[in-house]
């Protein structure tokens, strides 16, 4: 087994999100600002609904542990510690297949490129080193208390130009 580096108290030093909302468990490598793989065990309640004696986790929220993940090597950095890292796009999304509980995510992301407040990073979850879904998500970088970017030049991706 992989060493964890980060446990669930360390996750909530560095994102904002808590329970039901949170949706990583350890993270088992991390490089600030470029990748990191974290791991998240699938429960009754991640899939509360959907759909009554055929529990299945929604897409919506493999996408959202996915951007946890990648806020995980953004708000890892020094110079953003403290901020947010909000969705500015999410492309090319294939769920590959169906995840339930019981059954542990592996996510990963590889920060691609970074422009300013604004990034891009190369996402995929496998469950037992089989694909489950993969995408690229946009994400954009601000203040602590803001809903915009830090930066009023951020582009189409989210910043005052959108």
């Amino acid at each position: 087994m992989t060493d964890v580096i980060m446990d669930k108290a360390a996750i909530e030093a560095v994102l904002p999100h808590r329970d039901p909302m949170l949706l990583l468990d350890e993270v088992i490598e991390l490089v600030p600002g470029e990748r990191v793989v974290a791991r998240k065990t699938v429960t009754e309640l991640d899939c509360a609904g959907h759909f009554p004696g055929n529990p299945i986790m929604p897409g919506v929220k493999m996408v959202e542990a996915l951007a946890q993940c990648g806020a995980v090597a953004v708000l890892s950095q020094e110079e953003n510690r403290g901020k947010l890292a909000l969705f500015a796009g999410i492309d090319d999304v294939r769920f590959k297949r169906i995840v339930r509980p019981g059954d542990t995510l592996t996510l990963e992301c590889n920060v691609e490129a970074v422009r300013g407040p604004v990034g891009r990073g190369k996402v995929r979850a496998t469950v037992d080193g089989k694909l489950a879904v993969r995408g690229t998500l946009t994400f954009a970088v601000g203040g602590e208390d803001s809903t915009e970017p830090t930066s009023s030049h951020a582009g189409p991706a989210g910043g005052a130009d959108a």
